[in-house]
């Protein structure tokens, strides 16, 4: 069977027009305020939607953000996350908002964003960035020094992260395309699963002794 390179170019355009649109759809109304309580609300998408009529001011508000998050952890570093669980009127709006507080030598480690990109500008400090291509890319890492003011973007899907190189605390805050991006944190994904992945099968997809990854996953254990 023969196609005519109109149907085939249609059909590229339907598919790419669908994924397109797969991330956050735009809003069908002005706005559409998240609600609890389903018998008051209409699903529309993301959450249930309480009546226009209803909404107010307090739907669309949140304050803190001016106060750095704890970075007495691990990483040396918090994440304060303003999304559509903190601001309900964000529901359908595709977008929500970060404040990352990093110590001294602190780290914001590798992870990725499924339904997002992030947009990410330094307030204080020094960061080192990244993130890194797909296998099709060749795994290229696209990294850079960020001074205040300096603005980096960290693509949809990609694997990245931020390293405070500097001998003071830095701050971040960073957009994100969608009203809850989501996060893979790659070593609590890989060696902290529930339950957890063989130790055989990392050992090997690692190149690793067996032993190694058991005591990988007894660190990373939930």
């Amino acid at each position: 069977m023969r196609f005519s390179k109109s149907l085939i170019l249609i059909t590229l355009s339907a598919l790419v027009i669908s994924f397109a649109e797969a991330y956050d759809p735009s809003p069908l109304q002005d706005f559409c305020v998240a609600i609890g309580d389903l018998k008051n609300g209409v699903f529309v998408n993301g959450k249930f939607c309480k009546d226009p009529k209803q909404a107010k001011a307090e739907d669309f508000f949140y304050s803190g953000l001016n106060q750095a998050g704890t970075t007495n952890n691990k990483v040396k570093s918090n994440v304060t996350t303003v999304n559509v669980d903190q601001i309900p009127g964000l529901n359908t709006l595709g977008i929500s908002l970060v404040r990352i507080d990093y110590a001294p030598y602190g780290q914001n480690p590798p992870h990725t964003h499924p339904r997002a990109t992030e947009i990410l500008v330094l307030v204080e400090g020094t960061l080192y960035v990244g993130f890194v291509s797909s296998n099709q890319d060749n795994n290229r890492l696209f990294a850079k020094v960020l001074n205040p003011g300096d603005v980096f973007v960290f693509p949809i899907g990609m694997i990245h992260f931020q390293v405070n190189i500097g001998k003071t605390p830095a701050v971040a805050f960073a957009g994100l395309s969608s009203q809850n991006a989501g996060v893979i944190t790659i070593t609590d994904t890989v060696f902290g699963s529930t339950p957890p992945i063989n130790p055989d099968i990392l050992a090997q997809a690692f190149q690793l002794d067996v032993n190694v990854v058991k005591d990988l996953e007894a660190k990373f254990k939930n």
